[in-house]
């Protein structure tokens, strides 16, 4: 099959991946059937996006059931035997460990940043702020012990008629 180039993007739209590996969608559903884990859906019922590795494996599955002539429980057990190897558990634990520990700490930063940006996109014009610096270990708080207030929502548009 002549190779394919997948533009320079995270995301894709259905129709996108059906044009790219050049599918109708209802071969893209059966797909999706077959192997669940194709596309994220972006909420329950709503429309499935795919990402950049999805549509890798599309190509894949195209070549493996037009070019190769598998069926799909034939593709499904190639793609397993491609994977590479897990690791087994007793080799597996250092690293997660390590993995787990840097990751908290990691995480624990960017939540006091984010508490930080909060804090200040929640002041009132002209109250004045002290903000302690994001790599500070206390999350930063109002004066008065208070939580920040959320931000307004917008106001719905009503319908004229």
């Amino acid at each position: 099959m002549a190779e394919v180039e997948i533009p320079n993007r995270a995301l894709f739209k259905a129709s996108e991946v059906c044009e790219i590996a050049g599918v109708q969608p209802y071969v893209l559903r059966s797909w999706e059937s077959e192997f669940p884990d194709l596309g994220v859906s972006k909420s329950a019922g709503g429309p499935r996006i795919y990402r950049r590795a999805d549509v890798e494996r599309v190509l894949r599955i195209k070549q493996l059931v037009f070019a190769d002539g598998l069926t799909l429980a034939g593709v499904r057990r190639r793609i397993e035997d491609e994977a590479p190897p897990v690791l087994e558990e007793a080799e597996a634990a250092p690293i997660k460990e390590l993995l787990g520990r840097n990751a908290k700490e990691r995480l624990s930063e960017v939540k006091r940043g984010l508490m930080g940006i909060l804090e200040m996109l929640s002041a009132r014009p002209g109250e004045a702020r002290v903000y302690a610096p994001v790599s500070s270990a206390a999350p930063v708080k109002r004066k008065n012990g208070s939580r920040p207030a959320k931000p307004a929502r917008p106001a719905s548009k009503k319908k004229r008629r």
